[in-house]
């Protein structure tokens, strides 16, 4: 695909067929992920492919109970919303909605591990949250993600597993001091998969030379 439209449609896609994904595709995009860049190159991430069915269905239902629990809040929010922002979320719910009702037969779930031991955190002693030690590690989640939007995967960045770390990490036998960042659950898409996503315009979201002045 060319560049610029595959980063204007690489939506997130919730609704995955169980159908197997090659091994020569997944390599491809495993392989995008090590492109990208880290502090030091480091590269103090590792990402475990779980295909087994057993554990994909565990972690179904791991993610299953936290969404229920994301969702039901997020829908009490909507009551009040305007129409057209209401049926956008419903949207968006329902297909969470599918994802978590059938996480444990997606074909691979790949879980991003990081050795925080290993990251570069420039801003570890701000008076605020830390956020530095993420850019060595959600680059080549992204680089992922563009190569399964290239490859014709559907994909989804969730964070939700990370709130039960450690049954997660009991599961799939990640020593210390390894944590987990992300889990990505891929496969071809039910129906249209990816398309044209909705983003602020550069004129919101950029800035020349200080805050609040126009680009």
């Amino acid at each position: 695909m060319e560049f610029y439209e595959t980063l204007k449609t690489l939506r997130a896609v919730r609704r995955l067929r169980p159908d197997p994904i090659p091994d020569t595709v997944l390599r491809r995009v495993l392989e995008a992920a090590t492109y990208a860049p880290s502090g030091g190159n480091v590269q103090p991430w590792r990402i475990i492919v779980v295909a087994d069915e057993s554990k994909k269905q565990k972690l179904g239902e791991l993610y299953s109970t936290r969404w229920k629990a994301y969702s039901e809040g997020h829908r009490a929010l909507l009551n009040d919303a305007p129409q057209p922002v209401r049926e956008k979320n419903e949207r968006m719910v329902a297909a969470g909605d599918y994802l978590a009702d059938h996480f444990g037969e997606t074909p691979v779930v790949l879980v991003h591990c990081f050795n925080p031991n290993a990251l570069a955190v420039t801003d570890k002693d701000q008076d605020r949250l830390s956020v530095v030690g993420g850019a060595s590690i959600y680059p080549a989640v992204q680089n992922l993600l563009l190569a399964c939007r290239h490859e014709g995967l559907g994909c989804v960045l969730t964070t939700l597993l990370c709130e039960v770390e450690s049954e997660v990490r009991e599961l799939l036998d990640i020593p210390d001091p390894w944590c987990t960042a992300a889990a990505v659950p891929l496969g071809y898409p039910v129906g249209r998969g990816h398309g044209p996503i909705s983003r602020r315009p550069v004129e919101k979201m950029a800035f020349a030379d200080r805050w609040g002045e126009a680009f």
